[in-house]
């Protein structure tokens, strides 16, 4: 039997049949009285211009065709919206989002202080210490009798190292309204890092007497306490401020200062991986527990974490400044001359990381650029040993 190979016909193209039973339904689609946009889409989706004449050879008018749908445009957020997405990522311990959620609001409604005033306050918490300020001065031009602008303008103004300024508008603030706990907490943080322990003592417990579940109240007199040495009852304090809000990492970053104070190096290194943990995305947590490790003499880890912190928010100044500690330790003064100087351009000023910076340029042979940075160093202290020193070794270097 001789097998032979399959036969196999040529497929005729079904194009034109498909063409037509799509001419046929638009037909159908139109006799019996479709809605428009019913005979559009399939119109618009599968026919298109290059039939036009065989449509028209059916009796329509395709001059009356509707204009093809557009897409429905996607609606603008509210500020309400930006509004509660700022305080459901607060309360996640994202404090990014929530401050950039707060200036959507703010850019929807240009009247609305109080969003530059959470904004400021986040800003603050997440080490942006002059952008704080920045916030909190619009806030109060603003509303320039708000309590809660004031307030949070004096603690802006504190932690961006100007306390003398700040306590005005925190006693303003009192004055406006002396039932604010917040106001008071933040007098009393004021009023310590003045060294004014009688009065810090006293506002912090005014606020935690008008609201014994404020957040800031508690960490604030958990503040005072540390400023004075009780670092056992600061303990304490700040772990009721982390029970009232468990996702705010500086809270367990306080309590971790004091285990340091204790010389607790284990613990104190369980509040900061707790700050991470709270908050991943906020570089404080891996700069504390990064700046630990190198105070126990793992520069290494110290980097590792320190540079955590660098990534998560570039940003953030006292991780560059920090980084730039290390280095210049190790004597890689390269590596340390990069941090100081962006710790610098982020709005440090101190003493140590200007001589340090000024050394660093010194050790490399490059005087001239050392020397400002000395300079700057005795402006804050006449007396800096260091920046002595290294001005001294340049004279001798003939510069």
């Amino acid at each position: 039997m001789e097998l032979k190979p399959p036969r196999y016909r040529r497929r005729s193209s079904r194009w034109p049949r498909v063409i037509f039973l799509l001419i046929a339904l638009l037909v159908g689609l139109r006799l019996s009285g479709a809605d428009e946009i019913a005979f559009q889409a399939v119109y618009t989706r599968y026919l298109g211009p290059y039939v036009m004449d065989i449509v028209q050879s059916f009796g329509i008018d395709v001059t009356q065709l509707p204009e093809p749908l557009q897409p429905t445009p996607t609606p603008t957020r509210s500020a309400p919206s930006w509004l509660a997405e700022a305080e459901t990522a607060y309360w996640e311990g994202d404090l990014a989002r929530a401050s950039h959620a707060y200036a959507k609001a703010f850019e929807l409604e240009p009247d609305n202080y109080k969003a530059l005033v959470w904004q400021a306050q986040l800003e603050a918490l997440r080490g942006h210490v002059a952008r704080a300020e920045e916030l909190a001065r619009k806030a109060v031009e603003l509303a320039p009798e708000d309590p809660l602008a004031l307030a949070v303008l004096g603690m802006a103004l504190d932690w961006n190292g100007k306390p003398d300024e700040g306590i005005s508008y925190a006693l303003k603030a009192v004055d406006i309204d002396p039932n604010f706990a917040e106001a008071h907490a933040y007098l009393a943080e004021i009023y310590a890092d003045k060294g004014n322990w009688t009065r810090a003592l006293e506002e912090a417990q005014s606020a935690i007497a008008l609201d014994d579940r404020s957040v800031v109240a508690w960490r604030n007199m958990g503040y005072v306490l540390e400023m004075q040495g009780r670092y056992e009852e600061a303990i304490e304090a700040y772990q009721r401020a982390s029970e009232l809000h468990p996702r705010l990492s500086y809270i367990y970053i306080g309590a971790g200062r004091n285990y340091l104070a204790l010389e607790q190096y284990d613990k104190a290194i369980e509040q900061f991986q707790k700050a991470i943990e709270a908050s991943p995305n906020n570089a404080d947590g891996y700069d504390a527990l990064g700046w630990t490790y190198f105070l126990q003499g793992d520069p290494e880890r110290a980097i590792i974490e320190l540079e955590k912190a660098v990534e998560v928010d570039p940003q953030f100044a006292p991780a560059h400044a920090h980084l730039g500690v290390v280095y210049y330790v190790r004597r890689y003064y390269e590596k340390a001359i990069e941090y100081f100087l962006k710790a610098i351009e982020l709005g440090i000023e101190n003493e140590e990381y200007f001589y340090e910076l000024g050394l660093s340029y010194v050790y490399l042979d490059q005087c001239e650029e050392g020397i400002p940075w000395l300079e700057r160093a005795l402006e804050l202290n006449p007396n800096s040993g260091p920046a002595l020193e290294g001005l001294r070794l340049c004279a001798e270097a003939g510069l």
